[in-house]
């Protein structure tokens, strides 16, 4: 984070104690992700009741590139949050909860791939060393020689149903096969008509 959190107090008294619990948190919140633009806390005490005590509530917005993370800890019925330490303790729970996922979807994971999809040789050019392969899912996929499991694209026949994985990076023209499997007709399942 390139600069502290902001801290705001609304409805209640400053506290340099509470500010300095935010403070560790929201350094521990920089450790997680140091892709942090920007940190802002608001400690609210919106209601205050003389029977069950006042029930704060911990405002938290985090700035990531192309994103704004937001937490707003409401108290809930158990009451919880008349103490303003587990307030603090369960909105930046969430914050690292909703930073974990963020960092999982944006930061270096590996990709999930999907299942191989099932089609038929459309198109075979076997001097040029490629094909197309329409899918089960109505798609028209390119394939190159290369990407034939084995030394099989020779063995290929136009209209013979195979396997194949889809590779969508690298592809300016649009997606391509990076595997393809011959399989037998009886494993095919044209789920498209």
């Amino acid at each position: 984070m390139d600069q502290p959190a902001e801290v705001t107090f609304v409805d209640i008294a400053h506290s340099d104690a509470i500010e300095a619990r935010i403070r560790e948190r929201a350094a521990h919140l920089a450790h997680i992700s140091p892709d942090i633009v920007s940190c802002q806390v608001w400690v609210r005490a919106p209601h205050k009741r003389h029977r069950t005590g006042t029930e704060y509530v911990i405002d938290l917005t985090v700035q990531m590139p192309g994103r704004t993370l937001n937490v707003d800890r409401r108290p809930g019925d158990d009451h919880a949050h008349i103490d303003i330490y587990v307030a603090i303790r369960d909105a930046f729970a969430a914050m690292e909860r909703m930073l974990r996922k963020w960092k999982d979807i944006n930061k270096g994971r590996p990709e999930v791939h999907e299942a191989p999809l099932q089609g038929r040789i459309e198109v075979l050019n076997a001097q040029e060393g490629f094909g197309q392969i329409a899918t089960t899912d109505g798609r028209l996929v390119y394939f190159h020689r290369n990407s034939v499991a084995g030394d099989g694209f020779g063995d290929l026949q136009q209209g013979e149903t195979v396997e194949l994985s889809i590779d969508r990076k690298d592809a300016d023209a649009g997606p391509h096969a990076s595997f393809v499997r011959p399989i037998g007709p009886l494993k095919f399942v044209d789920t498209a008509g």
